[in-house]
């Protein structure tokens, strides 16, 4: 398939109470955007990036380190704008 991706990074939280339900919303929305199919993985886990109740399933703490693996012609573009959100800490300032 021309244009076919498949790219895998990885990022930690940084967030203060994890990847609760506002960052992982802000995490959703980011994802959405992009045909990609976008996956998390953590402890074993994989999870769709474009379900917040799957999101919510992985219980990431702080420090967790985060696997993003994203397969399609946008995939490049998914990983690094899910990287540059947590970068951001998902966009949440307490």
């Amino acid at each position: 398939m021309e244009g076919y991706r498949k790219v895998r990074k990885s990022f930690v939280i940084m967030n203060d109470k994890g990847l609760h339900t506002r960052p992982a919303t802000e995490l959703v929305r980011c994802a959405q955007v992009f045909k990609s199919q976008i996956s998390l993985d953590y402890h074993g886990m994989s999870v769709n990036a474009k379900s917040l109740l799957e999101i919510l399933m992985l219980a990431a703490a702080q420090g967790a380190k985060i696997e993003v693996e994203a397969e399609g012609r946008d995939a490049e573009d998914a990983v690094n704008a899910i990287l540059n959100l947590a970068e951001n800490k998902f966009n949440i300032h307490y």
